[in-house]
């Protein structure tokens, strides 16, 4: 089953966070004391893994401002925690249709979880073809199916079947089977049961002890001690042997050196590569893993019985140095690495739920943590993580990243709290927020400064999207896209092209330029053109890419599409929808599209937010399906993306 949708309600400070989506990864951005821990309790509390258990305490978690009146306002049943939404898989739905017929269970339940109860599920059933389905499966025909042919639900069903005085012996095993198995709804609510995920939920991450006698161990795992606080190290160094492919039975059974030996750095040459893969800060350590008798002059419980030490071998100095003198960066990563690498082992299951995972981490570690996530971790499990690190944000996938804000409503001088909420809309939150993102971007942007090798200059960031939904959409078509050796950055507008040009000019990077045209930029574009510091062949407008003489990258927009992406961006419904006709005569002075837009926009309500160039871009990004269509509009879209690519396309060095 896979999560799709969350909504938290009545728990600490999110008294309604309003619904979010949930993909298989997603970063929940915020400030401190926004609310994202609570977020991520209150989906731990709906089915808590063993490792992590997550109630919901009404005198701990219910919103302290209405407890007071928590029976006035629950009078019945308990306050809702948590409602969340779940597609079943195609196995689990192959599964149900061979219980109650194909069909019979919609893709779609939901399941929530109330204070004081376990989690409940509402399956949506077709009830008339599971009858069917069950009357065919047990061979109920003929006149078998008279006194049976009423009954619209498995209920129903049962319920004629014990009407019946003398049943027959295919209408006996069919009232064997509901009365063993429940009706339709019974069973597929324990089939949700049994196969619904568990959430771990980690705020505290354990590090992983160095060194560890095994003998100790072995008494720690008989009494089942093992996962007490002050133990839980030394758990973690066991499933580090198992990440390296051993276990300390093992080790313990050995009786030649050789053997011992060969088992030894087969595990510490297993363990380099796994782990060097996501450590990229230092390329010259070695991980080894040694095991020898305990000596008298260590300390307790290491001055006796076997030992065993896991030590970081650094090849450039040529010294090696205890796990546990490392940094607490690196122990940090590789203790959580071993630790996650583990999980995709369960039997059931598990949803990861990392509150501010990697904050003692490099920045560049904390992408090597993301890339662990999306490469290691995503594939076996859904990970939401919360984060207020820009390094911890995903600027290459801003779908993934959800806003949560404690939000305040002005009533007069009174500040009344609204609690926290969850938005997918990045770019209408308060700058506190946002700060992540925007610090995100700003890194990106400045490493594509200087490590991009091509590098395409373009106005702004609304422009980077444009390309990459339309060199997206080429791709699925088999087309030529923008070659993904241009890393694409916003110049600002002309103005600043010359200055960022001048940087770039220093590290020898091949550096070309799409530029907007307006009818004022010409003498702009001509001086910069002299000024040669670009090369030739190497500037290009829009205007001149498309012929005309002035133009903006909207402009690779057929006006039909570009009015769809309008009227979905900014929901123009009735009176208020954009038509091409609208567009048209909007401003009949100027032939660019995103001038007329502009001019239509301000003909609205002040209800409906005024147009950025942004938006829409963002829009057709989270929506890229829309090119997908067949349509002139759509083809004539693509046409000309395509012919502004390759033009740069031919630009790349060698």
């Amino acid at each position: 089953m896979k999560l799709v949708k969350a909504h938290v309600t009545n728990f600490r400070s999110a008294e309604d966070s309003g619904e979010f989506e949930i993909g298989q990864v997603v970063c929940l951005v915020g400030k401190n004391e926004a609310g994202k821990s609570a977020l991520l309790q209150a989906l731990a509390a709906l089915n808590p893994h063993p490792s992590t258990p997550q109630v919901f305490d009404k005198e701990r978690d219910y919103p302290r401002r209405h407890l007071a009146s928590y029976a006035e306002r629950h009078p019945t049943d308990g306050a809702v925690g948590i409602v969340t939404e779940w597609d079943f898989e195609d196995k689990e739905l192959a599964e149900l249709d061979g219980m109650l017929g194909e069909g019979a269970v919609e893709r779609r339940v939901q399941v929530q979880r109330i204070y004081g109860g376990n989690f409940t599920s509402t399956p949506r059933i077709d009830f008339k073809k599971a009858v069917s389905h069950l009357l065919e499966r047990f061979e109920v025909t003929g006149d078998d199916l008279v006194p049976l042919s009423a009954a619209t639900t498995t209920d129903e069903l049962l319920k004629a079947l014990k009407a019946v005085e003398a049943r027959t012996d295919a209408q006996s095993k069919l009232q064997a089977h509901l009365e063993s198995e429940g009706n339709a709804t019974k069973q597929v609510n324990n089939f949700i049961s049994r196969n619904l995920p568990k959430f771990m939920y980690v705020s505290s991450y354990d590090r992983m002890d160095g060194t560890v006698q095994f003998q100790l161990i072995q008494s720690l795992q008989s009494q089942n001690l093992l996962n007490r606080d002050e133990h839980r190290g030394k758990k973690l160094f066991l499933e580090f042997l198992q990440y390296a492919g051993i276990s300390l039975n093992e080790l313990l059974k050995q009786n030649t050196y050789e053997t011992y030996n060969a088992l030894l750095q087969a595990a510490s040459n297993k363990i380099t590569d796994q782990i060097l893969e996501y450590w990229t800060q230092n390329p010259d350590l070695t991980v080894e893993v040694k095991v020898s008798t305990g000596m008298q002059g260590d300390p307790p419980p290491f001055n006796e019985g076997t030992v065993a030490r896991a030590r970081i071998y650094n090849t450039l100095h040529r010294v090696d140095t205890p796990f546990s003198e490392r940094s607490a960066g690196f122990v940090w990563f590789f203790s959580f690495l071993v630790k996650f690498a583990q999980i995709k082992n369960e039997a059931t299951p598990v949803i990861l739920l990392l509150d501010e995972p990697g904050l003692t981490l490099h920045g560049k570690a904390q992408a090597d943590l993301l890339r662990f996530f999306n490469e290691r971790l995503a594939p076996h499990h859904q990970v939401i993580f919360s984060t207020h690190s820009p390094f911890m944000v995903p600027v290459g996938n801003f779908a993934s990243v959800r806003i949560v804000q404690d939000v305040i409503e002005l009533k007069g001088s009174r500040r009344v709290p609204l609690g926290t909420k969850v938005r997918d809309d990045v770019l209408t939150q308060d700058p506190d927020t946002l700060f992540p993102l925007q610090a995100a971007l700003g890194y990106e942007v400045t490493q594509s400064l200087f490590v991009g090798k091509n590098t395409l200059l373009v106005e702004g960031p609304g422009d980077i999207l444009y390309i990459q939904a339309l060199s997206d959409a080429l791709r699925r078509r088999k087309r030529q896209a923008l070659d993904r050796r241009w890393t694409i950055c916003p110049a600002g507008g002309i103005d600043k092209i010359r200055p960022f040009a001048s940087l770039f000019s220093g590290n020898a990077l091949n550096i070309a330029v799409l530029s907007d045209q307006a009818a004022g930029d010409k003498r702009k574009i001509e001086d910069l053109r002299k000024s040669q510091i670009l090369k030739a062949g190497q500037f290009h407008t829009i205007a001149d890419l498309l012929g005309r003489p002035e133009a903006d990258i909207e402009d690779l927009l057929a006006p039909g599409l570009l009015v769809e992406i309008l009227n979905a961006a900014y929901q123009l419904t009735g009176p208020h929808a954009l038509t091409v006709k609208k567009l048209d005569e909007a401003d009949k002075a100027t032939s660019r599209l995103i001038k007329k837009a502009e001019a239509f926009f301000r003909l609205l309500p002040q209800t409906i937010d005024m147009l950025d160039h942004f938006a829409p871009a963002a829009w057709l990004v989270r929506h890229g399906e829309i090119l997908d269509a067949t349509s002139a509009e759509v083809n004539e879209t693509l046409d000309r993306a395509q012919a502004v690519f390759e033009t740069f396309n031919e630009l790349l060095k060698d």
